[in-house]
């Protein structure tokens, strides 16, 4: 009997767009080696908000590292509560173009899609109030 392998599945995941959006930041700003650094803060009009980088760094204490078409994505124990099932994708809208987070955990979220909230509330070490109401996030 032949044994199945195992394939991981990314907790947060990108959309061909993204990735190819990604290959392309990793290119032009010589970061071949850089990973994608997911993370939620406290703040922005919903509660919550999203942070992005190219990380060049290796793995911080505490992250879960995984990878989704060719691109490493690092996020910490803490944010990937609240992201789990997440996906990344870049879409182009009349403002322009850029990454944008697609969340099943979020149960409300701002226009522009960077600040939202979950059913979760007052979790230890993150600070979920609103940073101001609608419009703190800049979309309006």
């Amino acid at each position: 009997m032949a044994v199945e392998e195992q394939v991981p599945v990314s907790e947060i995941s990108l959309t061909e767009r993204a990735a190819t959006e990604l290959q392309s930041l990793l290119v032009e700003n010589e970061k071949p080696d850089a990973a994608l650094r997911v993370w939620v803060a406290g703040g922005g009009c919903s509660g919550l908000s999203y942070g992005m980088a190219l990380d060049e760094n290796s793995p911080e204490e505490g992250d879960h590292v995984m990878a989704d078409r060719g691109i490493k994505i690092f996020v910490d124990e803490l944010s990937l509560r609240y992201m789990v099932g997440a996906v990344v994708d870049y879409v182009d809208d009349v403002l322009g173009g850029g990454f944008k987070i697609d969340n099943p955990k979020a149960v409300k979220s701002c226009g522009c899609g960077s600040s939202f909230s979950t059913e979760e509330e007052g979790v230890p070490g993150l600070d979920t109030r609103s940073g101001g109401g609608c419009g703190s996030c800049g979309c309006h």
